[in-house]
């Protein structure tokens, strides 16, 4: 059934595209276009049979959309994408995490965080 809901979606796209460039022009946003029949002081044309197949085609291309929508809620309710494959979900055992011990990045805990500056005078008269 989805099937045949997409293809008349696809259908109707398609043929919907078509009856909107058959129209004619109606100038007007830029001042373009092919109008005719007075410009802008005229009234609203007539609707012709191309603007009601227009209008057909979309009302039946939102139908199908709907239509589409529901039926993949439908599918989707009440499951995962695993659920669909029948398979089984991995089992994670999780672990507690131990407290970092003072060696490992080889240096004591009681280490100074960063080195002493260059040129910061040294505590070692050995060095002067």
């Amino acid at each position: 059934m989805e099937n045949v809901i997409l293809t008349t979606h696809l259908i109707l796209a398609l043929l919907m595209i078509g009856s909107v460039l058959l129209q004619r022009s109606e100038g007007g946003a830029l001042g373009m276009g092919g109008g005719g029949g007075g410009g802008a002081v005229s009234g609203r044309s007539a609707a012709t049979a191309l603007t009601k197949v227009t209008w057909i085609l979309a009302t039946g291309f939102i139908i199908t959309s709907i239509a589409l929508t529901l039926i993949s809620v439908d599918k989707s309710a009440g499951g995962s994408v695993i659920d669909q494959f029948g398979g089984t979900p991995p089992v994670v055992e999780s672990q507690p995490l131990a407290a970092p011990s003072g060696d490992v990045l080889n240096t004591p805990i009681d280490a100074p965080a960063a080195p002493p500056r260059a040129d910061a005078p040294t505590a070692d008269p050995a060095s002067n």
